[in-house]
């Protein structure tokens, strides 16, 4: 299971996302049923089937956010770069996701710009944050 989820997870970094072309190969490869690697891949949040942004934004939707007014981030978002969750932008530059805890429920709500972890979120910081960002 370790060799499967690095060389899916190796596969994401490279490209951006992992295709049906190199789950087939990780499947033969690794002498396992296609279903068994799409299994693995669809089910973490942090993989996909489908070509992301330059910049993935994941706001964390736990309780813990949500609290702390994580909708008014989300919306704070949605609206700085004109799509909804799950969407790419047209430029390519982010994708913007919800999520499950992220980890930093201390920093309530949070969010991850590819691996930056951004905390004690407000709809003031979200446009500074984009802006920082190629």
């Amino acid at each position: 299971m370790e060799k499967l989820l690095n060389m899916i997870k190796e596969e994401q970094t490279q490209n951006g996302y992992v295709s049906e072309e190199a789950m087939n190969h990780i499947s033969q490869d690794l002498e396992l049923p296609l279903a068994h690697v799409y299994g693995v891949t669809t089910f973490y949040s942090f993989l996909s089937t489908e070509p992301l942004g330059r910049h993935v934004i994941r706001i964390c939707k736990s309780i813990p956010c949500f609290l702390q007014n994580g909708e008014s981030v989300a919306a704070s978002l949605e609206k700085n770069l004109g799509i909804s969750p799950g969407e790419t932008t047209t430029d390519g530059r982010f994708t913007f996701e919800l999520t499950n805890c992220i980890g930093a429920c201390d920093q309530a709500p949070a969010m991850l710009v590819d691996d930056e972890l951004y905390g004690n979120l407000t709809p003031s910081k979200i446009k500074k944050i984009l802006q920082s960002y190629d």
